[in-house]
């Protein structure tokens, strides 16, 4: 009970923490933004063209992925997997230190593996564990083996999870080749922009660090219908003040047709390193479902945390 009060107080303090509306376990409690207040559009110079324009354009967010293979750092990564009623059904951690000071080595400092996590075969169950160390570039590599793919060629299923990189890292934009959706992501154009309300606010973030958080949330009122056809149900950017960098995302994601089923909530978050104040991944969490045809459902929850960066030689 403890555990779930805390989680809802962190919800309604945090804008970079995405409201969960599926009923379980979250194991993603690390409160890192305060709302200070909203921001009318008379007091100050910034549009919602600004914000959008930024989010459209940035590549800084992409880059943060590629710039850990310079730096050591320690990750500490929780996985759950749920059955159909949402119960804890296993769970993955692992403490790795990623030593890139010299030629990359890894260490496992910590590792635990609870109920029902692997396959007959010995491989890990989830294809949500293969998905994310792609998208990710293997960044936080850990000793996960590559699951079964989803069937078809490994061709196509390279492509598919190139068209969620695009998503996650270029939103706003269209994603061409995934059935049924490839305009559904362009959510800033004419035809999708009546869906949507605009908002943004200034904060805190790191307790430290001011910022400015756009919210692009989808209107209440619509017919079932239409909230049925809308994919992106919310997606906010946190943006450094003094600079306009990028410094989080999240985005909740809900969508089902006759080739797959999802609902997918995700956060991630940079931070500022070094003397040169590089920007890297600090945290990712994510909640989701995915119901792929001729495969069982996946229900997971990750939260992964990045420590101690130093630049390796």
């Amino acid at each position: 009970m403890k555990k779930l009060v805390l989680f809802f107080a962190v919800i309604l303090s945090s804008a970079a923490t995405f409201a969960q509306d599926i009923p379980r376990f979250n194991p993603d409690t690390v409160w890192t933004i305060n709302i200070d207040s909203a921001i009318t559009v008379q007091s100050t110079r910034l549009t919602v063209e600004s914000f959008i324009n930024e989010v459209m354009n940035d590549t800084s967010f992409y880059k943060a992925f590629r710039n850990m293979k310079k730096y050591s750092f320690t990750a500490e990564n929780n996985i759950f997997t749920y059955d159909k009623k949402n119960k804890v059904e296993g769970s993955i951690y692992r403490r790795i230190f990623h030593n890139n000071n010299g030629p990359y080595k890894m260490q496992i400092l910590e590792k635990r593996d609870k109920g029902q996590v692997y396959k007959k075969n010995g491989k890990y169950s989830l294809y949500t564990v293969e998905m994310f160390d792609y998208i990710f570039m293997n960044a936080y590599n850990s000793d996960f083996t590559p699951s079964e793919d989803l069937g078809g060629t490994k061709e196509s299923n390279e492509s598919y999870k190139d068209k969620l990189k695009t998503l996650i890292f270029s939103p706003g934009r269209p994603v061409k080749g995934i059935p049924f959706i490839s305009n559904k992501t362009a959510i800033f154009t004419p035809n999708m922009r009546q869906y949507y309300d605009y908002s943004f606010f200034r904060g805190t973030y790191l307790d430290s660090i001011p910022v400015y958080i756009f919210k692009v949330k989808m209107k209440p009122g619509l017919s079932n219908w239409t909230k049925d056809g809308i994919m992106i149900k919310e997606l906010i950017t946190t943006f450094d003040m003094r600079n306009f960098q990028i410094l989080g995302r999240s985005v909740d994601m809900k969508y089902g047709n006759l080739a797959f089923d999802f609902d997918v909530k995700m956060n991630i978050e940079l931070g500022y390193f070094g003397e040169d104040q590089s920007l890297l991944p600090t945290k990712i969490s994510y909640q989701g479902n995915w119901d792929i045809p001729l495969k069982k459902e996946e229900r997971a929850s990750f939260l992964i945390l990045h420590k101690g960066y130093k630049l390796g030689n």
